[in-house]
């Protein structure tokens, strides 16, 4: 019992790095379809095929979703400020900057829960400042720090509620009943963003982009998080900056300086710190 045990701790952190990469490359690889669709379009329309994709697959009962259950509806909503706030992040500030400020979500709900641990969240806070330094000059966009903040939030929520709709329907019907409520909360900003219309090939790549983000990362990390405790996947999670400066850097030449490293150091460490207590 105790190997199987184990088996399943294991088996639960590869689904957890598995999403982690495919939401972090999907991201890098949405950036351009963002850039020449406006983000806010570009990321609606693939909640919406994302949405399309999972509800073909499962055939929830759309009942749930239509009488209001408060975890689905909740999960959908955070689903799509997370990616939403996300995605407008990247406008203005590096891939592994934001992805280290939205890390401040799931952090201060971990340490919410245990006000011993208070340096660790301000050892986050001096590595997210870190990683803001670039060529000799810091990021600060108040607007970007806006959106990046509401994606943290809207994250911190959305690790609360994924695991609740895990209980709540079998399988992966909540997931996908959660991304059609996040698909029509966004909906809106495919007509009222600003940018070029897609055309077919366009909507084929978004199509595709979809599955890596946010499509596979929901299923692998509700999957992940009935197979290991929540806190074990949070350790995980602390991995989620260095993968993003990673995919920044190999597909948009993001290169981190020596000083945006030593502040990646901190938020992986602070994460580690704040978290390995409560597996």
């Amino acid at each position: 019992m105790a190997g199987r045990g184990r088996s399943r701790a294991w088996s639960g952190a590869a689904l957890a790095l598995a999403s982690m990469c495919c939401a972090q490359f999907g991201a890098a690889l949405s950036q351009p379809a963002a850039q020449s669709l406006g983000v806010f379009r570009a990321t609606a329309l693939k909640l919406v095929f994302a949405a399309a994709f999972l509800w073909l697959w499962r055939r929830p009962p759309l009942r749930r979703a239509l009488r209001g259950e408060p975890v689905l509806l909740g999960l959908g909503l955070a689903m799509a400020g997370l990616l939403l706030g996300f995605f407008a992040a990247l406008r203005t500030l590096p891939q592994g900057l934001t992805v280290a400020i939205t890390l401040l979500g799931p952090l201060a709900l971990a340490w919410g829960k245990d006000r011993r641990r208070w340096p660790w969240p301000m050892l986050a806070l001096v590595g997210t400042v870190l990683l803001a330094r670039r060529e000799e000059r810091w990021l600060i966009d108040v607007a970007g720090l806006a959106w990046a903040g509401l994606s943290a939030a809207c994250w911190a929520v959305y690790i609360v509620l994924l695991r609740r709709a895990g209980e709540v329907c079998r399988d992966g019907d909540g997931v996908a009943l959660a991304l059609l409520v996040a698909a029509l909360a966004a909906a809106p900003w495919i007509w009222l963003d600003g940018g070029a219309w897609p055309d077919a090939s366009m909507l084929l790549r978004l199509a595709g982009l979809s599955l890596l983000m946010p499509a596979l990362p929901c299923l692998l990390e509700l999957e992940a998080l009935r197979r290991m405790p929540a806190a074990s996947f949070g350790v995980l999670m602390s991995l989620e900056p260095a993968l993003a400066v990673s995919a920044g850097g190999l597909l948009l030449g993001q290169t981190p300086a020596v000083v945006q490293q030593a502040g990646l150091a901190l938020v992986v460490a602070a994460s580690l710190g704040a978290l390995a207590g409560k597996r």
